[in-house]
């Protein structure tokens, strides 16, 4: 499962209700859910973010909590 994944489901969230406020597609909050090899575009984050009611940013540090800069310690 991916971190947005993990996310959506620590908070209980209803992927038709996203899929209906957003338009995105039940099929493709699918593939960003569970397949760590799926791209999460910035605009999916940002319409997900405010279907659930929270800060776009929140959801882009949860979301990326693991990356780091090449070379960084």
């Amino acid at each position: 499962m991916t971190t947005l994944g993990l996310y959506l489901t620590k908070k209980s969230v209803n992927r038709a209700m996203v899929s209906r406020r957003t338009g995105i597609s039940q099929a493709r909050l699918s593939q960003l859910s569970s397949n760590e090899s799926t791209k999460l575009r910035a605009d999916e984050l940002y319409f997900i973010a405010l279907a659930i009611d929270v800060d776009p940013g929140d959801l882009l540090k949860e979301v990326c909590k693991d990356l780091k800069l090449p070379g960084a310690k």
